[in-house]
């Protein structure tokens, strides 16, 4: 995997238009790349024409999930849509040869990945969120609460709703979410039931439902979000 792109706590988190222009950029870059065209693409990921067109574009936004099963389809993770700069692969370098065994180590916070040698892994992210990476989609911003380690399948969120962040339908995927309302409040449909979650309120359930999480109301919404598999 790549590295993940981090936005340090200095910096502003870009605005929904430039992300969706750098999203965009990518996903034309490792669509030619490959070869395909936009027909090829439409029918390789269940998107139509117009909607990747716009998309490559950057005239329109793309759900989370949604940029998963492409980046799925594209053969890239998700964070390679987040990167600034030009989406050119870097050139493949030879194989170096196998390094002598070496005794097991510590495995350090940012670890990436796997491990064949069982061992207790951990990361440890202190509060000053100075290792944290964040991402923005829409009116949503992700701040991850700890670093990748081998073995480790969870992915712990602090995320931040603007007043009227919606989803652009009910998701379904593999895997299972939690969340913990923070502040605000949020309204979480599930298979076609809305439930309106307060501070201290939570929910738990298997991503295979149909679901979504929205901001109705009018101020700002933070929810602690665990889900599996990671998302970014």
């Amino acid at each position: 995997m790549v590295e993940r792109t981090r936005i340090d706590s200095a910096p502003d988190p870009a605005s929904p238009a430039d992300l969706s222009v750098v999203i965009g950029r990518h996903v034309r870059a490792f669509r030619t790349q490959q070869g395909l065209t936009l027909r090829a693409l439409a029918a390789r990921s269940g998107l139509s024409v117009g909607f990747l067109s716009q998309l490559e574009r950057g005239l329109t936004s793309i759900s989370l999930t949604t940029l998963r099963d492409l980046a799925d389809d594209l053969g890239h993770p998700i964070t390679a849509f987040f990167e600034d700069g030009p989406a050119v692969e870097p050139p493949v370098a030879a194989p170096a040869a196998p390094a002598p065994a070496a005794p097991l180590a510590a495995v350090p916070p940012d670890a990436t990945s796997p491990a064949a040698s069982p061992g207790p892994y951990f990361t440890l992210t202190r509060g000053s969120g100075e290792h944290s990476s964040q991402f923005v989609s829409g009116l949503r911003t992700y701040r991850l609460l700890s670093q990748r380690a081998p073995g480790l399948t969870l992915e712990p969120m602090l995320v931040t709703i603007e007043p009227g962040g919606r989803r652009a339908g009910a998701e379904v995927h593999e895997g299972e979410e939690f969340a913990y309302v923070i502040s605000g409040e949020l309204t979480f449909i599930v298979d076609g039931t809305s439930h309106v979650l307060r501070q201290g309120d939570s929910l738990h359930l298997r991503s295979n439902i149909p679901h979504e999480l929205n901001n109705e109301a009018e101020e700002l919404a933070v929810v602690v979000s665990v889900v599996t598999p990671r998302l970014f």
